[in-house]
C-alpha cells in the first residue's frame, strides 16, 4: 500500500510546481575557498554553558531583545528576533497577506526568498523591475499599489550591491501610507551603517526594518534575525511566530554578540572586509575578461565577465565557489564573489588572470 501512497497528491498545486530556493548549500561544490554566500570567511569564538537545556526557551529572549534594541537605537518593543531575516520574511507575509486577495511588491534584481515565501503561501506577487541604475521605478511602484500589502526592498540590494536612495524609500512610504507596509531589508546595513533606516520607525507606521546577525556579525550558522517595526506591527506578527523561534544556545549566544564587546568586534571585521573589497574591486577592474564591477556597500561585489559560465566552472573546478547570477534579470553574464580573506582573494585574482 505504502508504495501505491505519493506526496504530491496531497499537495497544494502551487507547492508542487513552484522552483525552491537554490542556497549556497543547496547548490553544493566540492571547495575550500567558500565565496558564494556572503559569509563571513572566518569562525567567531563564542562560549555557551548553559546548564538548562531541559527547559523551553523564552520566545523573545529578553536578553536578547534588550541588547539588539540598544544596538539599533530602537525601543524593545519595536523588536523581534526569529531564525534569520528569512522567517521575518514569511512571518509578514502569514501575518498580513490573504491568499488570492493580496499582493506583495519587490524589484527585480533582488533576494530570491521574497519570490519563494510568496509563492509558498499562494500570494500574488508584484514583480516591478528597477530601473538600468538599478534605482526604484517610483511611477510603476506607484501604478501596482492596488491589493499590494507588503512591498519588500532591500537595501543594499542583494546581488547587486547598491544602496537604495533614501529620497526614493521616502516616497514609496508615503505613498504606501495606510495601504500597505514597506519592508527594507537591511541584512548588510553593518557595512553601510549611515545609511540604515531604522530611525524612521517613529515616524513612518507602515516601515518594517529586517536585520540579521549572518553576515557582518559573522553567525550565518546561528540563524538569528531581526525584525524592527511599531509596536503595533511586532504585536501582530508575535500572533504567528512559532512558541519558542530561538533555541537556548542561539539565545546566549546571540546576546554575547550585541554586548558592547561583540560589537566592537564586528565593527574591526566589517573594516577588514571593506578594505579587501576595495582590493580586490581594483584587482578585478584590470583584468581584460571583466567588463564591469559594480560598486558595493557590502561583503560582495558584482562582477560582469565576457564569459561568465566558463569563469565560473574553472574557479569551481578548482575549489573556488561563486555565485552564479546570470539568470537574475539584467544580470546576464554577472558572477556575484563574496569578500574572503586577503589569501582567498589573492587565489580568485590569480585563477581569472589564468583565463586571460
Amino acid at each position: 500500500m505504502s508504495e501505491l501512497f505519493k506526496a504530491a497528491s496531497l499537495a497544494r498545486s502551487n507547492v508542487k510546481e513552484m522552483t525552491p530556493y537554490m542556497s549556497a548549500r543547496r547548490l553544493g561544490g566540492n571547495g575550500d575557498v567558500w565565496l558564494n554566500a556572503n559569509e563571513y570567511p572566518t569562525a567567531p569564538d563564542f562560549q555557551f554553558n548553559e546548564r538548562n537545556l531541559n527547559r523551553y526557551p523564552e520566545c523573545q529572549p529578553a536578553n536578547v531583545i534588550l541588547n539588539y534594541a540598544a544596538y539599533a537605537g530602537v525601543s524593545p518593543e519595536e523588536v523581534l528576533v526569529c531564525r534569520g531575516a528569512d522567517e521575518s520574511i514569511e512571518l509578514l507575509i502569514r501575518a498580513f497577506c490573504e491568499p488570492g486577495k493580496d499582493a506583495v511588491m519587490f524589484c527585480p534584481p533582488t533576494y530570491g526568498m521574497y519570490s519563494v515565501s510568496a509563492e509558498t503561501f499562494g500570494v500574488e506577487q508584484k514583480k516591478i523591475p528597477s530601473m538600468p541604475d538599478w534605482s526604484l521605478n517610483i511611477d510603476a511602484i506607484r501604478d501596482n499599489l492596488q491589493n499590494t500589502k507588503l512591498i519588500y526592498i532591500c537595501s543594499p540590494n542583494n546581488p547587486t550591491g547598491n544602496i537604495i536612495d533614501n529620497k526614493d524609500l521616502v516616497q514609496v512610504l508615503e505613498m504606501a501610507a495606510e495601504r500597505a507596509l514597506v519592508v527594507v531589508d537591511e541584512a548588510y546595513i553593518e557595512f553601510c551603517p549611515q545609511y540604515s533606516v531604522a530611525s524612521w520607525i517613529a515616524n513612518y507606521p507602515n516601515l518594517v526594518v529586517l536585520r540579521t546577525l549572518s553576515k557582518a556579525f559573522a553567525l550565518a550558522g546561528l540563524r538569528c534575525g531581526f525584525t524592527l517595526a511599531s509596536a503595533d506591527v511586532i504585536e501582530i506578527l508575535l500572533k504567528v511566530i512559532a512558541p519558542y523561534p530561538l533555541s537556548t544556545p542561539v539565545a546566549t549566544i546571540a546576546a554575547q554578540a550585541l554586548s558592547i564587546e561583540g560589537i566592537a568586534t564586528m565593527k574591526h571585521r566589517v573594516a577588514t572586509i571593506t578594505d579587501n573589497r576595495i582590493a580586490l574591486s581594483e584587482a578585478l577592474s584590470e583584468l581584460p575578461i571583466v567588463e564591469k564591477v559594480y560598486p558595493s556597500e557590502t561583503n560582495y561585489i558584482l562582477v560582469r565577465f565576457t564569459e561568465a559560465n566558463k569563469v565560473f566552472k574553472a574557479l569551481w573546478e578548482q575549489g573556488i565557489i561563486l555565485r552564479d547570477q546570470s539568470k537574475q534579470l539584467g544580470l546576464t553574464n554577472c558572477l556575484r564573489i563574496t569578500i574572503g580573506t586577503e589569501t582567498e582573494n589573492v587565489r580568485v585574482i590569480e585563477a581569472i588572470e589564468a583565463l586571460c
